[in-house]
């Protein structure tokens, strides 16, 4: 994966396999601790204390096709390889956190990438799911909300082309402003 924007991709589609309805995504960036973090937690199927033993491991997935899951091992190793780490919490029928911290200025950290484009995928796939999004930098803070959507397009399912249009718009506009100075 060539940005971090991928892996909560990948995060997000663990979760709506896991049947989870509502997904938080919090992205934060901190220039005066040099960290980058984001937490995807769901309120899906969980996960029990073995299976977070072997989450990490490549070769142990649910999946019974393609037997290789390398999406939170690969996350795990970026994280690693930037002075941070990968935690994951979860328990059985009530939800999984994963949580990875960068170094942000780490020279071999990936670049965060299109967060907008993550959401619209998200949102254009399951358009009933509760997602929120909420996005930190140094202090700054954008929101994104499908809850405030569904009664602001009250006639326009969420996965209707002009929704999501506007949603990419409108999140790639909010996040921009979190880096202008004020």
């Amino acid at each position: 994966m060539l940005e971090l924007s991928h892996h909560i991709l990948d995060i997000i589609e663990n979760s709506l396999a896991a049947g989870a309805s509502a997904i938080k995504i919090t992205v934060i960036e901190d220039n005066s601790r040099d960290i980058l973090s984001f937490e995807v937690a769901d309120n899906g199927a969980g996960l029990s204390v073995e299976e977070i033993g072997q989450v990490c491991d490549p070769f142990v997935t649910s999946r019974r096709l393609r037997r290789v899951g390398l999406g939170i091992p690969l996350l795990q190793q970026a994280a690693r390889a930037c002075e941070g780490d990968l935690v994951i919490k979860s328990e059985k029928g009530k939800g999984t956190a994963v949580k990875a911290t960068f170094q942000l200025s780490h020279i071999d950290r990936m670049p965060l990438g299109d967060v907008a484009s993550t959401l619209v995928a998200t949102v254009a796939a399951k358009p009933d799911i509760d997602l929120l999004y909420n996005h930190l930098v140094d202090g700054r803070e954008f929101v994104f909300n499908t809850g405030w959507l569904v009664s602001e397009f009250k006639e326009l399912p969420l996965n209707e082309v002009r929704v999501l249009s506007w949603i990419k718009s409108y999140c790639r506009d909010g996040i921009k402003k979190l880096y202008l100075s004020e």
